[in-house]
This record gives C-alpha cells, sequence and structure tokens, in this order.
C-alpha cells in the first residue's frame, strides 16, 4: 500500500561542527593524498631528477673546461646548491599544480563541502608539497659526492632543513598561483613564466658579486636567493672555504636572516591564499 506524502517523517541530519580536531585530521588526509599521488608518480620523479643531472654533470662539465675553478673548487661544486634548489623548484610548483586537477575533475568540491576550515585544506597542501620537495632534495643530495661535496651529516642535515623551508615556501607561492587557475594548461604556462626568472636571478648559476645594478636589484628581490646563498655559504663552509655572501647596502647579511626572509615570504604567500581559497570556488 502506498504511503502518503504526509505521512513521511522527515530524517535529521547531523552535520559535524567545525573543531580543530577536525582541522588537523583534514590537513593530514590532505597532506598524506599528496605524498602518495608523488610517491606513486615514480616517472615524475625520475624526469624531476634528471634535470639536475644534466645541470651538473652536463653544464658543469662543459662550462668547467672554460672555467676551471669557482673560488677554488670544482665548478660542479659551485653549482650543486643551486641545482638542487632547482630540483625542488619545480617539484613543488608541481605538487601546488594538483589543485588545478582537482578543480577540473571535481574532487576539489568535495573537499570544500567537508565540515572543516579552508585553512586546513591550504596548510595540508603545502605540507604536502614540502614533503615532495624533501623527497625529490634528498635524491639530488645522495649526489654530492659525486660533484665534490662531503658527506658530512651536520651539512646534509642542514641542507635538508633549508631544502624544506625552501619546499613549503614554493609550494605557497604554487598554491596561490593555483587558486585562480581554472586549467592546467594555464597554470603550466603561468608557472613555466615564474620558474626560469626565479632560478636565473638566484645566483645558482654564477656569484652575487660583481653584476650590474640592474641585475644586482633583481637578484635581491628573488627570495630563492636567500635560500642558494645559505646552502652555498655550508658547502663552501664544510670544503673549508669562503665565499662572498648576500649584502645590503655593503653588508653581508647573516645566514639566520635569509632564512627569515624566506620564511616571511612563504607566511605572506600561505596568509594570501588562505584568504583567496576561503572566498570559495
Amino acid at each position: 500500500m502506498a504511503v502518503a506524502v504526509s505521512e513521511l517523517m522527515p530524517i535529521a541530519i547531523r552535520v559535524p561542527e567545525r573543531t580543530f580536531k577536525n582541522d588537523l585530521r583534514a590537513m593530514r588526509i590532505v597532506w598524506h593524498r599528496d605524498v602518495i599521488r608523488f610517491w606513486r608518480d615514480r616517472p615524475r620523479m625520475a624526469a624531476s631528477l634528471l634535470q639536475p643531472v644534466l645541470y651538473l654533470f652536463v653544464f658543469g662539465t662543459g662550462m668547467a673546461s672554460m672555467i676551471p675553478s669557482a673560488r677554488g673548487v670544482d665548478l660542479k661544486t659551485f653549482l650543486f646548491p643551486g641545482v638542487l634548489s632547482m630540483s625542488v623548484l619545480f617539484t613543488c610548483f608541481f605538487s601546488a599544480g594538483s589543485m588545478v586537477w582537482d578543480r577540473e575533475f571535481g574532487f576539489m568540491r568535495e573537499m570544500l563541502v567537508a565540515p572543516v576550515r579552508r585553512w586546513s585544506i591550504v596548510v595540508g597542501k603545502c605540507l604536502g608539497g614540502a614533503t615532495a620537495g624533501a623527497v625529490q632534495g634528498v635524491l639530488v643530495i645522495a649526489l654530492a659526492g659525486l660533484v665534490g661535496v662531503p658527506y658530512a651529516p651536520g651539512l646534509l642535515l642542514t641542507l635538508l632543513a633549508q631544502l624544506i623551508l625552501l619546499s613549503f615556501s614554493i609550494t605557497a607561492l604554487g598554491v596561490l598561483v593555483a587558486i585562480r587557475i581554472r586549467t592546467i594548461q594555464s597554470f603550466m604556462a603561468i608557472v613555466q613564466m615564474l620558474i626560469m626568472p626565479l632560478f636565473f636571478l638566484s645566483g645558482a648559476l654564477y656569484p652575487l658579486t660583481g653584476l650590474p645594478t640592474w641585475l644586482l636589484v633583481l637578484t635581491r628581490l628573488d627570495p630563492l636567493t636567500y635560500v642558494v646563498d645559505p646552502m652555498r655559504r655550508e658547502v663552501f663552509a664544510a670544503l673549508g672555504r669562503t665565499v662572498p655572501g648576500v649584502t645590503w647596502g655593503g653588508v653581508v647579511v647573516p645566514i639566520s636572516a635569509e632564512l627569515g626572509v624566506v620564511a616571511v615570504c612563504a607566511a605572506v604567500a600561505l596568509t594570501i591564499a588562505t584568504v583567496q581559497f576561503s572566498k570559495g570556488e
């Protein structure tokens, strides 16, 4: 027998409250999903490793025939910190780009209806990119001995810590870009436009002394400069040598201040990304 519509009882739906515990759980889930995605994408890992290898062993060896040494060390040793940063740069931008994929395939809608604050999604994405960048960086660090960089535990741990900070900062910048991009093609075009200036203005391939004024100013505005320089100074110190650091008004900037600049850039990018993401799709 059919049941009258008026006799149907309403079903109560309980929506979980937005609590800090749920936000942390959402953050962990987003981070875990990005780590799994990165770990299963072996061709991407191999491709990201190929470019540093080419810069170190092909470009470095070829240029060494014209530039025998850089401040008493092999050119490949001089290039190592910059190439190490470059490997993280590509990996983190591509990790941030997964937000565009999620939007195109509808998965982002499922995350947005979850009873969690949106900042947890953004932070989880940044942590996932930082983890992927750190893993990629470890693979490049494993090549250190082949270019004259000693496998000193203190040096390797310092480089890894600086890489994690750089990875988080670059992923936050990538997320900021990805939030308003609708297609992966547009995102990749913008990323290519960002990556090249960031890399070439950071001093990854050349010393930051004796430059024309206009180029000197641009290198100081590049946040990647303030990671490449501390890494290079640490590598040279491990070899018992010194290299001129970044200067502001003729004063050498301490490593702690350089890393502080990177941390501030990460915080600013994360804050803006969170505000933009909270405004809705």
